[in-house]
């Protein structure tokens, strides 16, 4: 079975969630699924000038492939996705994006969202079928509403890629100028992910003492927010201004090189964002061990457990509570992380791999009976 995996603009959205999720589908099919072979270009010659030329001398221009798997419906997507439906080939669309959790990414994106929501209805409306990161998410297209059939899965977890972060934690703390207690974030900083009640919370508990996490370390909290940021007009405005005044005990680090870092440099992963279709990072925190402070959020309800893998907090005083309450016991930090672990290895890629394999095997069968 040969799968085009495709993301429009992937050498963009490389450091993005979309990015890391097809990543996660390409290893997931090519590392656990022995009967599939992806491909991540469509088109006749291996590019869109390969397909524009067979095009033009009268040739089908994508190549020979069996299902059609896009990450994001652009233009070219939706191209191709018509050029496969006529040859009959079936075409799977997944929902990385609404216009929900768009709102709120970048400057202007609030005022374009219910024009994306009329160009997505649109769009996802082509595919066969449209995979969604939850129920939640699910709900939501529902609401639009999509004219295709639609699934959740999980954007699964790579837990390969994070072994060895404990290693790390020192020297990101002392790149960083981090210590005490560092309750942390990763992913790109967005006024949605949350990035006002995160310094918020840095100048509520800063000068408050506390045991320290890491042996070694002085008392007190630090904020630490690992992942890249816009400044320049794209940026939205509560972005700009808190990177421009924040707490002395926060840190925006920017884009770092291997985030297995981060990951080792944190004690409390913090995840106060307001509209989410899974968050991988926070799967990633829980595969490290760590223990996590979520707002609570419907989405998060579906994957995890409170007091079980992670604290769900109402608002940032609950917020506020549950990373102090985390600082001072220790044992609660372990419980939590032991079960965090648990709960990402259910997200893994060689499970991800063999639900998507299936979910082809049945397009397909359902083609060939049609």
């Amino acid at each position: 079975m040969r799968v085009c995996s495709h993301l429009e603009l992937g050498d963009r959205l490389d450091r993005s969630g979309i990015g890391a999720a097809a990543s996660h589908q390409r290893r997931a099919l090519s590392e656990h699924v022995e009967e599939v072979q992806v491909v991540a270009e469509p088109w006749a010659g291996g590019s869109l000038r390969g397909g524009v030329s067979a095009a033009i001398r009268g040739r089908y221009p994508l190549r020979d492939i069996d299902v059609v798997h896009c990450n994001l419906p652009g233009p070219a997507a939706l191209a191709i996705a018509r050029l496969a439906r006529r040859r009959g080939v079936p075409v799977v669309f997944h929902a990385h994006v609404t216009s929900e959790d768009f709102a709120g990414s970048f400057r202007g994106s609030t005022a374009v969202a219910p024009a994306l929501r009329r160009y997505l209805r649109r769009a996802y409306s082509l595919a066969d079928l449209v995979l969604c990161p939850s129920e939640y998410t699910k709900r939501r297209l529902e609401g639009y509403p999509i004219d295709a059939p639609i699934e959740p899965i999980t954007n699964g977890v790579d837990l390969a890629s994070l072994e060895g972060h404990s290693r790390l934690g020192e020297e990101y703390r002392r790149r960083f100028g981090l210590s005490g207690t560092v309750v942390f974030s990763v992913g790109n900083v967005f006024a949605r992910k949350g990035v006002g009640d995160f310094c918020r919370l840095a100048g509520e508990l800063q000068g408050t003492s506390t045991p320290a996490v890491a042996p070694g370390d002085g008392a007190g909290y630090e904020f630490a927010w690992f992942g890249p940021y816009d400044t320049g007009p794209q940026a939205s405005s509560p972005v700009r201004r808190w990177l421009r005044s924040h707490p002395s005990n926060v840190t925006f680090t920017g884009w770092v090189d291997d985030k297995r870092g981060a990951f080792g440099a944190g004690d409390i992963y913090l995840f106060p964002t307001h509209e989410e279709n899974q968050g991988i990072a926070a799967l990633e925190a829980m595969a490290c061990g760590k223990p996590v402070v979520m707002r609570d959020l419907p989405v998060f309800r579906e994957y995890y457990e409170h007091g079980h893998d992670c604290l769900l907090c109402a608002d940032r005083a609950e917020m506020r509570e549950a990373i102090q309450r985390l600082a001072g016991d220790r044992a609660l930090r372990e419980r939590l992380g032991a079960n965090a672990r648990d709960t990402a290895r259910d997200h893994g890629l060689d499970q991800l791999g063999e639900r998507l394999a299936g979910i082809y095997r049945e397009l397909l069968e359902r083609n060939t009976s049609d």
